[in-house]
């Protein structure tokens, strides 16, 4: 595709010259004799590069670029001017200008100035390709949605990657945070630096201090050699803190005078490390809570909290359902021989209606699950895990206040005989003939059964 160049000169020799010499390198040419006029072309065919003269009949040559890059900020302007008004030129750069040439100009310099702003303009393409490549790829599973509170989140992202504040996300289980963590360090200025992701409430109480900061060699009994902390290895990138409500007292202020001196000490050294790491950090809890029960220090969270991200649960958003189950479906298809292309509507309202305590997670488990149950071309309700179908699952039975023994052991049984019944049937390729000689039960007793548990 051909540069677009807007030529706004009142000069009609200058015009000739620069017409002749572009046109011949290739480039697509607009021209306009005032200001007025070079405003009005750049909003009928937006150029790539402007060379603006400084001094037009009408209104000015900076006035002309400013109402230009008002309407398009990335169009690059390479000023024109008489070697007297090279501080006008240089006024013009302060207001936006790419760069400057004096009159007359030579020839080899323009077309190299022209490259330059080229080269420029290819490079910040690459970048918002990039950029959009980067936001497609992460934008999956955990925070796929058209909704608006997922598309607050992505907003939310989007106006702190490209900064180095600390961010705190908060979600329950499952909600995905891990994933926009990963999606923000990508799209930030420290995307080439490594990504550290420690889970707080995986490590020992008495490890977590190694973990963090490091050890030297001899510094405790299984000190064997030396460990370079997590947030020595996050140097230059991200370290993402997850589960951080899961730290203690002692730890955490560790943790706040690690963040505040941007130094950290091994254990059992004594040299501060000077560390130059973004933090990020995520938890499942309310800090504000856990700073009025005790548990979480107020000077911490509000190192922490500089800027909040908070994800909704699945149950707030179940417009985007039907996406991830497309999503989910095309994802384990892959891996899945089945012969599934499809989910019924009846299927699709069950997991709409369904509470989703496990969030996006459960939600592509229970695909997961379906396409390994199913034998037939479409997902229906009977092959979604019995939890979602409304049945509790034996695990799940807890003794009932208001229902007797004798009630509860019914439920139970009633629980554990469709499984059985799902699963003769599956094995049989959905024949109730062969279902019901494999449960050693007549083929009208399987019948009645199948219609009072509300099996297809």
């Amino acid at each position: 595709m051909k540069t677009k160049l807007l030529v706004v000169d009142d000069e009609e020799k200058i015009i000739k010259i620069l017409t002749r010499i572009l046109s011949e390198e290739g480039f697509d040419l607009i021209t306009a004799s005032t200001g007025e006029e070079g405003v009005e072309k750049a909003k009928e065919i937006p150029p790539d590069i402007v060379l603006m003269d400084l001094n037009l009949p009408g209104i000015s040559g900076i006035e002309a670029m400013t109402r230009i890059h008002e309407t398009y900020p990335d169009i690059l302007t390479i000023i024109l001017t008489a070697y007297g008004t090279i501080t006008s030129a240089v006024e013009a750069m302060r207001k936006g200008a790419y760069d400057y040439l004096t009159k007359p100009f030579d020839n080899d310099e323009l077309l190299m100035t022209i490259r330059r702003a080229e080269e420029n303009l290819n490079l910040r393409r690459e970048i918002l390709e990039l950029k959009d490549q980067l936001r497609e790829k992460y934008q999956f599973v955990n925070i796929i949605g058209q909704s608006p509170k997922i598309q607050a989140v992505f907003n939310l992202m989007d106006r702190v990657a490209q900064t180095d504040a600390t961010v705190l996300v908060q979600g329950e289980s499952g909600t995905g945070k891990e994933l926009i963590v990963k999606a923000i360090h990508h799209a930030s200025g420290r995307k080439n630096g490594p990504f550290i992701a420690v889970n707080c409430g995986a490590i020992p109480p008495n490890l977590v201090e190694s973990e963090f900061f490091g050890h030297e060699k001899g510094a405790f009994t299984d000190a064997k050699e030396q460990r370079i902390g997590a947030f020595e290895r996050a140097n230059g990138g991200t370290l993402f803190l997850d589960e951080v409500g899961e730290l203690s007292l002692d730890t955490q202020v560790k943790l706040l005078r690690v963040l505040e001196e941007k130094k950290v000490v091994r254990v059992g050294g004594a040299k501060e490390i000077p560390i130059e790491t973004r933090i990020i950090t995520a938890t499942n809890k309310n800090l504000e809570k856990e700073i009025k029960n005790g548990s979480f220090r107020q000077d911490l969270f509000f190192r922490l909290n500089v800027f909040f991200i908070p994800l909704p649960p699945l149950r707030e958003r179940r417009e985007d359902i039907p996406l991830l189950i497309d999503h989910f479906l095309e994802k384990y298809l892959i891996k899945v021989s089945s012969s599934v292309k499809g989910i019924s509507k009846q299927a699709v309202h069950r997991l709409q209606t369904y509470k989703w305590p496990g969030n996006v997670r459960e939600l592509e488990n229970a695909i997961h699950s379906a396409l390994i149950v199913c034998r037939g071309e479409s997902i229906l309700p009977r092959h979604l895990p019995l939890r979602i179908q409304g049945y509790p699952q034996v695990r799940d039975v807890h003794i009932e206040p208001d229902m007797g023994m004798e009630e509860q052991v019914g439920k139970i049984c009633k629980v554990v005989e469709r499984e059985m019944i799902l699963k003769a049937l599956e094995e049989n390729n959905q024949s109730r003939t062969k279902a019901a000689e494999k449960l050693q039960i007549s083929r009208k007793t399987l019948f009645n059964k199948m219609q009072k548990l509300g099996i297809d």
